[in-house]
């Protein structure tokens, strides 16, 4: 993260000794991306954060399986036709991914058990409901249009408030705000489509007494649980500059231009080999002769995945998209507005229509992306071929 933050009681200096109330040392963790030589954190445990007391093994399901996107083909897959299960970590249903990244969708009002993913760094689109998301830094509230950026290796659980649906996106690696928008020392620059202020983190400690806590474990391996021989939400404070955030969709700033602005405009997130995009209501574009719709496109380098989160798909009309959809357009073909479309936003413009209220949420990956068995459950057979009526 861009940015330092401190929350609760921390010592004066860095890795001197730190007594709690009754004279025993707080035990001190320090959380580092990139063998320690990136952004860090140093959390205060009133226990210590390495004893565990129990490890098994936890055997992987058939639902984690992807198979190629053979025959290659654009897709259309509808989450809203999912079924309700288990919670926001083990009730995800795989819809699509590839070395890079995984993505899945999951609708739930059950809480999590304690979770960690030790392969990368975990984006939560929270489409709708509201969940109380709490981990080892504290407590974030987050509702329909949130990100919700999660470190790597961070203890947590979600806690919905309601009935939650969620695009979740998996990194093997590292999601952060794209570089061009940060100054070479990490401040959010002027042109940048949002900034620090927009950023919700925890803002105190959560502290929970506990004994023999299992937490579940991603790793490179595989899973396991851990039993912790004390609950790991007894931090009494830290600092630095690696923590959960939370953004929201509706603070993206769109760029605007006189004539259509390619999907860079609206990159909110980069990770490796693959780049998070927010698609939000914004003026229709302003040239006199502006065709204010998507053109045909093939982005000849990547795939393209796009959720539907809310508002109004024009360009989409009369291909089944609707809200919750998943379309998937792998870069072997051409796509853009459906048959009709372009004539029909132009008649809205002549009317007086200025805006778009399209609300979206897209990863573009760098290597194909492969199928997983809840995106090929739901999927419409049909879609391939609506440019074709």
């Amino acid at each position: 993260m861009p940015y330092y933050r401190v929350v609760g009681e921390i010592p004066r200096k860095r890795h001197v000794q730190f007594r709690r109330p009754d004279g025993g040392l707080y035990a001190e963790e320090l959380m580092g991306e990139e063998g320690f030589s990136s952004d860090s954190s140093l959390l205060y445990h009133h226990h210590l954060p390495t004893a565990i007391i129990k490890a098994e093994a936890v055997e992987p399901t058939e639902a984690g399986r992807l198979v190629p996107n053979l025959p290659l083909s654009p897709r259309h897959l509808r989450t809203q036709d999912l079924p309700d299960g288990g919670d926001l970590v083990t009730g995800r249903g795989l819809l699509a991914g590839n070395g890079d990244v995984r993505m899945s969708y999951a609708a739930t009002d059950a809480p999590s058990g304690l979770y960690r993913n030790s392969m990368g760094d975990e984006c939560v689109y929270i489409a709708t409901g509201r969940v109380r998301f709490e981990s080892t830094y504290g407590v974030i509230e987050a509702g329909a249009g949130d990100y919700v950026v999660v470190p790597t290796g961070t203890i947590h659980r979600w806690v919905p408030l309601e009935r939650v649906t969620a695009f979740v996106i998996e990194a093997a690696g590292h999601i952060r705000p794209p570089k061009r928008y940060l100054s070479k020392y990490g401040q959010f620059l002027e042109h940048a489509p949002y900034c620090e202020r927009d950023l919700r983190t925890p803002q105190e400690p959560l502290l929970v007494e506990g004994e023999e806590v299992p937490v579940l474990v991603r790793t490179r391996g595989g899973l396991t649980r851990l039993v912790y021989r004390n609950h790991p939400f007894d931090v009494v404070g830290w600092d630095g500059c690696l923590y959960p955030y939370a953004f929201n969709i509706n603070d993206f700033e769109p760029i605007v231009k006189g004539i259509h602005a390619p999907p860079p405009v609206h990159q909110t997130f980069e990770g490796p080999n693959f780049v998070i995009c927010s698609f939000c209501p914004r003026p229709l574009d302003f040239h006199p002769e502006a065709v204010p719709i998507p053109y045909n496109h093939h982005n000849v380098d990547s795939d393209e995945l796009m959720f539907y989160a809310g508002g109004d798909y024009t360009a989409r009309r009369g291909s089944g998209i609707d809200v919750g959809s998943i379309s998937l357009h792998p870069a072997g073909f051409t796509h853009g507005p459906q048959p009709g479309a372009v004539e029909a936003v132009l008649d809205a413009v002549r009317q007086g229509h200025t805006r778009t209220s399209e609300l979206a949420v897209m990863v573009d990956t760098f290597r194909p992306l492969d199928l997983g068995p809840a995106g090929l459950s739901v999927e419409d057979p049909a879609y391939a071929w609506t440019w074709a009526r």
